[in-house]
């Protein structure tokens, strides 16, 4: 057995029935949908058309929200339908951007993952759901798709169906007769913030609507126009509606965009990103806490144990402190942080949340061990711990890599070159922490200079990621608007202000003159640069990737 749905769009009136059924059903709050309907406009007036397509959970065979779920909250049922248990949810929002169709959402009453669940409680009691029963062009058919004698699997059979973002490899559940390319596919046309009677606002990750500044609704000067005396004959056959469209676009009252002729967004609900400032802090955080150990181990490597204030002491305690910044910002980043132990008492083992969480506690105990051998003088311990404790770093800088990997929604991150770039950004924050520290600890010559020559090897390599994410063609349209978001759109001013003019070429200007000079002044300059700028890049890394319509 397994459930599914077909959707067909040639009947679709776009009344929203599905929609408002589903939210009395499931008393789903303002502002959050388990289903909605988009709106389509193609052509010019008169010829011009309306398409629809209702949105909703695929019910996936390999559901990727499943597999990135920390506490098997969202899980899949023998007859295939996925659904959840919000007492085990801890309002991580991964599941968000596992879902390759928008098709979650942070209820805010809850503050727990939420989604059409195929109303299994309906189902159970062999009820259709909720949204069939109401459509009142019967557009909406579910069924069992394993049943030759169902409607759907007939529907399947003799219609050509087509299913939404195929490439994913999902096996999505949800087939559309009739859909339009424009209504299917969100890459094929442009986002904008204009729809017909609203702007599109910012779903915030606990349900609250949030319009950013530059999406604000803009004044616009209405045209005064006096009252016409009452005429003693009658009125003039009127001007074509043509001409007053080309009147009001030519006072501002309407967009031109409006009236071009080409297919638009009509109408469509406000989409979450999900992953903020603090995800985006949590990822300089760590990079600084595994690459300040990873120096540890390269100054011991090279046989530079005498330096031991800054690579014996300082560098396991900067790596502890950051460790702990990066506990607390993953911790207070969940909408339900009191149930941040499910993590580990509720683990689901295919979720990189839960390897990363035992990744860090493992890490943080290495390095508390290492640091009491520093502090009493337990040499063999130390010795017996550094090459463990920097696989350990490796990892935890390491591991995100594999967590975005599970983002299917993101193509964005799905980069091959990610583990490789956190490792470098390791490096880097490492080396640009201890940076600051050489001054005050007085590091002498030797691990200044060891320094300075990492700095550049690191920001060189951190240049060339930059070429590989950005510059070079990219695998498909979604991962080339991210890119254009970062390096010509809204993020542009924080790249290459900040994360090239700062992180790249301020850090390595600095560095250069540090080892020119030898003035630790200009080698704690060269770590600020290099720390802003990588700052910079992971707000930009994570913001871009999310900013793209994937619905």
């Amino acid at each position: 057995m397994k459930y599914g749905f077909v959707i067909d769009q040639r009947k679709c009136i776009g009344c929203h029935a599905c929609t408002v059924a589903c939210k009395a059903e499931h008393d789903t709050p303002i502002g959050v949908y388990r289903t909605w309907v988009k709106y389509i406009e193609k052509g010019e007036f008169p010829n011009t058309r309306r398409h629809f397509l209702v949105n909703r959970c695929n019910h996936c065979d390999d559901a990727p929200c499943v597999a990135i779920c920390p506490t098997k909250s969202l899980f899949k049922r023998d007859d295939g339908i996925v659904d959840f248990d919000r007492e085990r949810c801890i309002g991580c929002k991964s599941c968000m951007q596992a879902c390759p169709y928008d098709a979650l959402h942070i209820d805010p009453n809850t503050h727990t993952a939420s989604k059409c669940n195929f109303c299994a409680h309906r189902v159970d009691q062999g009820l259709q759901p909720a949204c069939v029963v109401v459509c009142p062009e019967q557009a909406i058919v579910a069924g069992d798709l394993h049943d030759p004698q169902s409607q759907i699997a007939q529907l399947v059979g003799r219609e050509s169906v087509r299913v939404r973002r195929p490439e994913q490899g999902t096996g999505p559940n949800v087939y559309y007769v009739g859909a339009d390319e424009h209504a299917i596919n969100p890459e094929a046309l442009p986002q904008e913030d204009l729809f017909m009677f609203m702007r599109r606002a910012q779903l915030t990750a606990d349900g609250t609507v949030a319009e950013p500044p530059h999406m604000r609704p803009r004044h616009v000067p209405l045209p005064v126009v006096p009252a016409a005396p009452r005429p003693a004959s009658p009125p003039a056959v009127p001007a074509p509606v043509a001409d007053r469209v080309a009147s009001l676009q030519a006072q501002g009252v309407v967009d031109r965009r409006t009236y071009r002729g080409a297919a638009r967004v009509a109408y469509d609900i406000p989409k979450a990103r999900p992953w903020g400032w603090m995800v985006s802090a949590y990822l300089g955080t760590k990079s600084i806490a595994g690459g300040a150990f990873l120096l540890t181990a390269l100054a011991l490597g090279l046989g530079l144990a005498p330096v031991r204030a800054l690579f014996g002491i300082a560098a396991p305690l900067v790596a502890l402190a950051f460790l702990g910044i990066t506990l607390l910002l993953l911790v207070v980043d969940l909408k339900r942080p009191e149930r941040f132990l499910y993590l580990f008492l509720k683990p689901n083992w295919t979720s990189w949340l839960v390897w990363g969480g035992y990744i860090l506690a493992a890490y943080g105990g290495l390095l508390t061990l290492w640091f009491g051998g520093e502090l009493f003088g337990w040499h063999g311990l130390v010795r017996a711990l550094l090459w463990p404790t920097a696989l350990l770093a490796a990892a935890a800088a390491g591991y995100t890599a594999f967590l975005f990997g599970q983002a299917e929604g993101r193509d964005f991150w799905q980069s091959p070159l990610l583990l490789p770039h956190l490792l470098v950004q390791a490096v880097l924050a490492g080396a640009g922490a201890l940076a600051l520290l050489a001054g005050p600890l007085r590091a002498g010559p030797v691990a200044a200079h060891l320094l300075a020559v990492t700095l550049l090897v690191a920001l060189g390599a951190q240049a060339l990621a930059f070429g590989s994410e950005l510059f070079v063609p990219h695998a498909n349209r979604q991962v080339t608007a991210a890119g254009h978001i970062i390096t010509h759109g809204a993020l542009r001013g924080i790249f290459w202000g900040l994360a090239v003019g700062v992180g790249l070429g301020g850090a390595a200007l600095a560095a250069l003159l540090a080892l020119a000079t030898g003035a630790l002044v200009w080698l704690a300059l060269a770590g600020v640069a290099a720390l802003v700028g990588l700052f910079a890049y992971e707000q930009c890394f994570v913001v871009a990737g999310q900013s793209v319509a994937i619905s």
